[in-house]
């Protein structure tokens, strides 16, 4: 089975059921007035920014002159630069370190997909497998530690590894299933991801001298991990047990409190898609009306509601910045319906990211000085204040 390159991974699937939603009054707030840059392809029509580094160096896929879609890192010295492949038609960037360090998974030869690492130095270099056809890489740590999954031989599951130069390739296990997937990775080298087992699909934590911990769930049979922070505190979201509709709850887990529920607006579920290093929770909740809205959660205050750009839509946040700083996408009241990329601050709130006149923005990430990364109508974009 080969790895589905480009499946696109919003931040919830209710979008894709609103696009005929048509309404008919004006963005609720100003737009900022910083204009986006478009960063270009690779001779192609298309490419996405997926992540930035604290420097703005910014990754991604965009296509080339022969319709593949390639990984790139762009900066402001070098602009565009395609990363190339292992030896296949297509790659693409999951994510980048300070150091410039830019992981992903790539084709090779026979058409399979394995992870790699590439450095302006070094180039790209093919991070191997477990022994099966293929692997993938989904973060790295700023000491260039790199977690994903990796295929295993003969039996067709795949599980965690975490990669270091030193050591190679590792296999994190599993917490008793055949399965097992690692999606992040703290500064001090502590994974998270999920893994099967025999209670059902849990949050994981993994370290060197501890190995595979379970977060367990808030109850139900299922829990999946998105972030962690510095001070490794992971978020995600879980099942939960009760009467009724079966929820979906965002979680905030540490080592001292354990699986926090950390609720909804009203509704009948939620998820956590990102945390900052002091704590700050970001991602999306229902409310009674049957829309989600972005919400940002702290201990002290509990969940706020950060609204929409638009009247009775839906709206989500994906990423956090160092300083509080929360960035997502929104529908707004724009006629037709349109998704529109926002930051968000708490002395300014919600506000459009502007388009140059496109219809459709994602943000996907923003770094420590605020600049944020995404697409406008499928051409990668960097905004910054």
């Amino acid at each position: 089975m080969h790895v589905d390159f480009f499946v696109r991974r919003w931040a919830f699937a209710v979008f894709a059921l609103l696009l005929a939603i048509a309404v008919v009054a004006g963005i609720a707030r100003a737009a900022p007035a910083s204009a986006p840059i478009y960063l270009g392809t690779l001779g192609g029509n298309g490419s996405e920014a997926v992540a930035v580094s604290p420097s703005g160096q910014v990754v991604g896929r965009a296509t080339t002159a022969s319709r593949a879609q390639h990984a790139f890192s762009w900066t402001r010295t070098d602009g565009m630069v395609d990363l190339g492949t292992l030896g296949g038609a297509a790659s693409e960037a999951s994510a980048v370190s300070p150091s410039g360090q830019v992981v992903g998974l790539a084709a090779i030869a026979n058409g399979f997909a394995h992870a790699f690492s590439w450095t302006r130095a070094g180039g790209m270099i093919d991070l191997g497998t477990l022994g099966g056809p293929e692997s993938r890489a989904s973060a790295v740590s700023p000491s260039g530690q790199v977690v994903g999954l990796s295929y295993l031989a003969g039996n067709g599951g795949y599980h965690a590894f975490s990669w270091t130069e030193q050591g190679g390739m590792v296999d994190l296990g599993t917490l008793g299933g055949e399965l097992s997937a690692a999606t992040a990775v703290s500064p001090s080298g502590q994974v998270i991801g999920w893994s099967f087992s025999n209670a059902g699909n849990h949050a994981f934590l993994w370290t060197k001298a501890g190995g595979m911990v379970d977060l367990g769930t808030l109850g139900g049979a299922v829990s999946y991990p998105s972030a962690i922070s510095p001070s490794e505190q992971v978020v995600g979201h879980s099942y939960t047990v009760g009467p009724g509709i079966l929820h979906d709850d965002a979680f905030s887990w540490t080592k001292a409190g354990g699986m926090v529920d950390l609720g909804t607006l009203g509704g009948f579920g939620s998820a956590a898609n990102a945390v900052s290093a002091s704590g700050q929770v970001v991602g999306s909740a229902d409310t009674p009306n049957g829309y989600s809205h972005a919400f940002s959660w702290t201990p002290a205050g509990g969940m706020v509601d950060l609204g929409t750009l638009g009247n009775d839509v839906s709206s989500s946040a994906t990423a956090i910045g160092s300083n509080g700083q929360v960035v997502g996408v929104s529908y707004s009241n724009d006629y037709p319906a349109r998704i529109h990329a926002f930051s968000w601050t708490q002395a300014g709130g919600m506000v459009a990211l502007p388009t140059l006149g496109g219809v459709t923005s994602f943000a996907n990430a923003v770094n420590p000085s605020g600049k944020i990364v995404g697409d406008i109508d499928g051409a990668a974009t960097l905004w910054q204040r």
